[in-house]
This record gives C-alpha cells, structure tokens and sequence, in this order.
C-alpha cells in the first residue's frame, strides 16, 4: 500500500485517525495540518500529491461552523465544494483513492424514516448545502471515491457535543436540551477505523455510503445518557427547538440507513450507548 494523504489532520477526525492508526499499528499515513496543506491552493496540493505519489487521500478539512456559514456561504463553499474539488481532481490525475467525509445535513429531515443513500437531498442550511456541493463535483472527476455521510461526530478530541455537556453539567444546576431534532451520535473513533478498514481491505466498491451508530436518539436523551454515565448530577430539561432559535437550520430526523454498508463492505457497527460508554471511560482516565 502507498502513502495515504490526511488533510484537515488536526481536527476531530483527524486527530482520531492518528490515534486509531497507532493502536492499530497502521503505517503509511502522512498527516497534513490545515497549515501545512490548505486545499484551497491547487498548486501546493499538486506539490504534496508529487512528492508522496498517495495510493490514498483522507478529507478531514471542511468547513463545519453550521450557523456562522449562513453568513460566510462563499467561504464555506470555497471549503466544502471548491477545495474538494482540487482534491477530486488530482485523485483523478494520479489514480488516487480519495475517501471525502460528508454529513447528515444534506438532508430536509422532514421524514420518520431512516434515509438511504438514494434518497432525495434538500439541504435546509448553507453548510448542508456545501457538503452536498462537494459531494456532487466528486463524480466528475474522479471515479475512485468513498463518500461516508456521517452524523453528530463526537470522541475524547477537539471540541464537541459530549464534553461541552461534561463541562456544563459540572458547572451548572439546570440544562434545558433540545428534544424534538432525531439522529444518531457518531463516536469518531469507530469512524476514523471504519475508514481505515476501508484501505487496508483494499475495496474497489466505490460510491457514497452512510455510516454512523446503531439506534437513534434525540439530543436531551444523549445529554442525559452522557450525564448518567459520566455520573453528573444535573437536572435536564428537554425544550423545543422553537424555544433555542439558532441561525442555521437544523433536521429534524435525520436518522441514517447503514444497510448498504454493512452489506458491501462488511462494516460491523456498534450502538450508539456502547461507543458513549467507551468515550466516557477514556475521557474519565485523562481527566
């Protein structure tokens, strides 16, 4: 196997993928800060792609900040869909398997079913609609590609939903949670070794896929599970989402179908409780 290429490595997914790749003893990864390697300039990516010949890429980078993106659609476009597209196209050049992350966000959420990859997308926000752009100018440029769709990422690493919960169940009496949006929390770290398993089975069944846990719950039964299980006591009060007015809109259900990955490439899935547990006991023994 080649190199293969991570840009955007010192965010959440990056920083799990080097962990995971080091328990797993996993060589040949190259991991590219966002300051080292911006996909935004083809030039420099065109130098990395020469200099290590990458048999893979990894696309961590994107532009994640959903409510600020309303306001900065031409910069999250540029990241989600143009520096993609740099990205695509030197796969394309130089036979490179290119393994992009997208989101549940491309979606209305407007349904009570989990969602397959056929279904229709109709992103309802400005960062749902620039993952989903940058999903779309893939095909066109290169033919080897693993789109994963991922939702409500979360691990021992950067910032996210659980360990700002942590902090603010320490630190307060009461937190009122929204109860009515739906999906399914994603441990990052069974991601970073779903992508992993990906290259090393040396899979040629390209395409997009969805991959996040097992089960689905709302984001006041995940705060709640996380207090329970970190052995905070706090009191939780589930609210609209009517009554937590954000910039950016949020789906409602946006439950993803993994059918089609565990058929194609034999991903075995945790539930999503288990893979909580697994992440509170690892942040419980660095604290």
């Amino acid at each position: 196997m080649g190199s293969v290429l991570v840009f955007g490595a010192s965010g959440q997914l990056g920083q799990c993928l080097a962990y995971v790749a080091q328990a797993r003893g996993t060589a040949g990864l190259v991991f590219l800060p966002e300051a080292q390697a911006n996909i935004l300039h083809l030039e420099g990516l065109a130098g990395l792609f020469a200099q290590h010949q990458p048999a893979y890429v990894i696309n961590c980078a994107a532009y994640t900040a959903v409510d600020k993106a309303e306001d900065e659609l031409d910069l999250a476009r540029k990241i989600n869909c143009d520096g993609v597209g740099n990205l695509a196209r030197l796969c394309g050049e130089y036979g490179t398997v290119l393994i992009q992350i997208s989101t549940d966000f491309v979606f209305a959420g407007t349904g009570n079913q989990p969602l397959t990859e056929t279904d229709e997308t109709a992103p309802i926000s400005a960062y749902g609609l620039t993952k989903l752009e940058g999903e779309q100018v893939i095909p066109s440029l290169t033919e080897r590609y693993f789109t994963l769709r991922t939702s409500w990422l979360y691990s021992e690493f950067a910032g996210n939903f659980v360990k700002t919960m942590q902090k603010l169940g320490r630190e307060r009496d009461e937190l009122r949670v929204i109860w009515d949006q739906v999906g399914t929390p994603t441990y990052a770290i069974d991601l970073a070794g779903v992508i992993l398993g990906i290259i090393e089975s040396g899979s040629t069944a390209y395409g997009l896929y969805h991959y996040s846990n097992e089960g689905l719950t709302s984001w006041y039964d995940f705060a709640t599970a996380i207090f329970e299980l970190s052995g905070i006591a706090v009191k939780t009060t589930p609210i609209r989402t009517s009554e937590y007015p954000t910039k950016a809109t949020r789906p409602p259900f946006s439950v993803m179908d993994k059918t089609k990955i565990k058929a194609t490439l034999g991903v075995a899935i945790p539930h999503w409780r288990e893979s909580l547990k697994v992440c509170v006991e690892r942040l419980a023994a660095v604290q």
